[in-house]
């Protein structure tokens, strides 16, 4: 689960992640962090359209290599 501070960061710095699903590519997310909770967080995509995401997710930057689930 994603802290409080990582997500305040990536937040703060505008930086842009991919939220990683499961082990398809194709079900990643992209976007930046606009709001959270407990359970879940507020992504704002690229055509800026929002969505909510679990927490549970892997949250990583762009331009990092991508985790495996």
């Amino acid at each position: 689960m994603i802290t409080e501070e990582e997500l305040d960061r990536y937040r703060v710095e505008g930086t842009p992640l991919r939220v990683v699903r499961d082990n398809m590519e194709v079900n990643d997310v992209f976007g930046i962090v606009v709001a959270w909770d407990a359970e879940s967080v507020v992504i704002r995509k690229r055509n800026r359209r929002v969505v909510k995401l679990s927490r549970g997710y892997v949250y990583e930057p762009v331009g990092a290599p991508r985790s495996e689930v």
